[in-house]
């Protein structure tokens, strides 16, 4: 596989632009969510919605792979205020997603348990995942007070968005909304994260462990997840580089036999 250095050593760099603008992207497209909700525009709102879960797990990816070059400081509160949006644990995300690059495909591996199952099996994990994500992030680590207290207050995130979209009903229903359709889509990250993009694995063939995609809108939109091979390969590479990653990744992919997915 070529090295870092043989592709180009630029896939790491990053502007002031790249690094900061994606973090309030999040906050502005639920509120565009919100906003389209009470003036009745519910199509409109599922577009924000999707919007929301690209810019987060997009932004989060970088900062749990330390690839945009934050300070310790920062990488620990972006970890929260990029989960916060989704009322996800971010801290929990980081533990299990970077086991996960360390052991997958292996049977310990629990983010990625859902790459051996039948999708019916997959489906039924979905409203369970996150917890058993967040609890195995807690049981990870014992005797470090600080992390396990990052821990609590990210689990706390969907009681308290449930008790402030119930608070806010005399006023508007769209909190609550937003928050019930956060939570319910989380169900299908077993699916849509995992099952889809890893299932077709060979064991110890390292070009085999995700798809990448070709196309000009969805790759651009999910750029983690569409280019999930690349980002497998080279986790150290900020995720606004990885179309030019797989560029130049792509005739080597072709020598091994690996078939972009085509999509929109």
């Amino acid at each position: 596989m070529p090295s870092l250095s043989d592709l180009g050593v630029d896939l790491l760099r990053t502007t002031w632009w790249q690094r900061w603008q994606p973090i309030p992207m999040p906050y502005l497209y639920a509120t565009c969510f919100m906003m389209s909700w009470h003036c009745g525009a519910y199509w409109l709102s599922f577009v924000f919605l999707v919007l929301v879960f690209s810019a987060c797990s997009t932004s989060t990816h970088d900062v749990v792979h330390r690839s945009l070059g934050l300070s310790p400081r920062a990488t620990e509160w972006l970890l929260f205020f990029l989960g916060l949006p989704l009322f996800e644990s971010g801290h929990s995300y980081r533990s299990t997603h970077l086991y996960h690059h360390k052991r997958f495909p292996h049977d310990d591996d629990l983010e990625g348990e859902a790459a051996h199952l039948p999708m019916i099996q997959v489906l039924l994990s979905g409203p369970t995942f996150m917890v058993r994500l967040w609890v195995w992030s807690w049981r990870s680590h014992s005797g470090r007070p600080v992390e396990r207290m990052w821990l609590i207050a990210e689990g706390l995130l969907p009681v308290i968005a449930l008790v402030a979209g119930y608070l806010a009903l005399p006023w508007t229903n769209s909190v609550l909304a937003y928050a019930v359709a956060v939570l319910v889509s989380t169900f299908f990250y077993p699916l849509f994260a995992i099952h889809l993009p890893h299932r077709h694995f060979e064991e110890g063939v390292r070009w085999t462990e995700a798809w990448t995609c070709r196309g000009r809108w969805i790759p651009k939109l999910f750029l983690p997840l569409a280019f999930h091979l690349e980002h497998h390969l080279y986790p150290q590479v900020p995720s606004h580089n990885l179309p030019e990653l797989a560029r130049r990744l792509q005739p080597w992919l072709v020598r091994h036999g690996v078939e972009p997915i085509r999509v929109f």
